[in-house]
């Protein structure tokens, strides 16, 4: 199966109207569960909804949403504000995301699966420039002795809070599993070298907010999907599968996953991880690359005998001038 919702929704001319509305988004959902041949409703991978919820609530005006960034590290009267509007309605689009989950929890026989951005990877959306802050976080630069260290370290705080909100509402609406994704918690953000010096970047920023977040789902008896699509070394797969214990770890296409499944413990499912990204360009990747590239990986996962749900590396999404190009390959991955 891959994640494919994108590419459903975008067969109806009213996109923004369909968005805004939890039960018409809801039967989109079911119609690309039902298209792709699996149980699991996964909604639109659309990782723009808890940065406007976030500055929804601080008062930031919804068109400037994409574009903003925090000018200095929000102090606790922000924290303050967040936490207070904790129980605070949604905006419409998240709503409509919320009730599109409760759609297929009270209307389908499918498995209602929630969706949300990881709080690290929020937190590199709210900051203009985030490479150069971690960094210095990682050759040990506190907040105290950096202003730019004090904004990463207070926007993920922000971002975590966010998140944990938004996972909050998806699990009251019924979702049984939540996909979390931390695309940006990879070696481009974090130095393997400072990791492996000794700097705690990867644990602080990374692995506890998920901990935390996985915990509060289990608590909820919710399972844990976890999808990073970055690129990433051994250590980092190895405690995405052995500390977060996801149901499902999903990859994307830098990782050979008949290699990683040395790493996964076999409880953990691993999900992907052809080239989507690729399916636009014909001259990239070709169909009959598709094809060859899907049987290989088939084959491949059967021989390391690792459960394996052969996927998308990200969502696949729609790209209106090569919209027919990337249906027949997603065609042929499932046909292989």
């Amino acid at each position: 199966m891959p994640i494919g919702t994108d590419l459903v929704l975008h067969e109806h001319s009213d996109v923004e109207d369909i968005v805004l509305d939890g039960a018409r988004l809801g039967g989109i959902i079911a119609k690309a569960a039902s298209r792709y041949r699996t149980a699991l409703a996964v909604p639109q991978m659309d990782l723009r909804l808890e940065k406007a919820d976030l500055l929804g609530i601080l008062g930031v005006p919804e068109s400037d949403v994409d574009r903003f960034h925090f000018q200095v590290p929000p102090g606790a009267d922000v924290v303050a504000r967040l936490k207070a509007a904790s129980n605070s309605p949604f905006a419409r689009r998240n709503q409509a995301h919320i009730e599109a989950i409760r759609y297929i929890d009270e209307q389908t026989d499918l498995m209602p699966i929630g969706m949300a951005i990881g709080p690290f990877s929020l937190t590199t959306k709210l900051i203009a420039d985030p490479i150069t802050p971690i960094a210095m976080a990682g050759m040990g630069v506190t907040a105290s002795e950096d202003s730019g260290v004090a904004m990463v370290e207070h926007c993920l705080e922000l971002a975590e809070l966010t998140v944990a909100r938004s996972l909050r509402a998806q699990t009251a609406a019924g979702a049984k599993a939540v996909l979390i994704c931390e695309p940006a918690a990879n070696i481009v953000y974090l130095s393997p070298k400072q990791i492996e010096a000794g700097s705690d970047i990867f644990e602080r920023f990374v692995m506890q907010p998920n901990l935390r977040l996985k915990r509060e789902l289990a608590e909820a008896g919710v399972d844990l999907i976890f999808h990073d699509c970055g690129q990433l070394n051994d250590a980092m797969v190895r405690q995405y599968a052995e500390r977060l214990d996801p149901v499902i770890l999903s990859l994307g296409s830098s990782r050979k996953l008949w290699e990683d499944a040395a790493l996964v413990p076999e409880n953990v499912v691993l999900f992907g991880n052809l080239p989507t990204k690729s399916f636009y360009s014909d001259s990239v990747m070709p169909v009959d690359q598709v094809e060859s590239m899907t049987l290989e990986l088939i084959a491949r996962m059967k021989a390391v005998g690792h459960p394996h749900i052969l996927g998308s590396e990200c969502d696949v999404l729609h790209v209106p001038e090569a919209a027919d190009t990337i249906r027949e390959k997603v065609a042929v991955m499932l046909a292989a």
